[in-house]
């Protein structure tokens, strides 16, 4: 399963996860609170998806459990040392498809944020 955080393509399916421990712990956890981790783990780290891919695998899976139509994620740090309050973020449903074509330009060092940005987010767009 690929998920897109910010804009980079993540594999999920590289996670090693205890599938009984892990159906127990997401169910512990609400959407929102999750949302939450989101914004404290990218005010700790503005870069998360790049500095800690692991961590942003992670909160990718625990998206996914809580709303699997969710197939990206976008965390905007206004600056750092931001709260996490500060850090907005938005939610796609990609197909996968489109995630599979991302992953094969990421792959050939071709997808950047501007192509990210014009082919999802679309937060440039004039």
């Amino acid at each position: 399963m690929l998920f897109l955080m910010n804009d980079v393509v993540l594999d999920l399916a590289e996670m090693k996860l205890t599938p009984r421990l892990t159906a127990d712990r997401f169910r512990a956890l609400s959407f929102p609170s999750i949302m939450r981790m989101g914004q404290e783990l990218y005010a700790e780290t503005p870069l998360l998806h790049l500095e800690r891919p692991n961590r942003a695998r992670r909160l990718a899976a625990l998206i996914q459990a809580k709303a699997p139509t969710i197939t990206g994620a976008l965390f905007v740090v206004p600056s750092f040392e931001a709260d996490p309050g500060d850090v907005t973020i938005r939610f796609a449903e990609l197909g996968q498809a489109a995630l599979e074509e991302m992953k094969v330009r990421q792959d050939e060092g071709e997808l950047d944020m501007l192509a990210c940005d014009r082919q999802v987010w679309r937060r440039l767009a004039a």
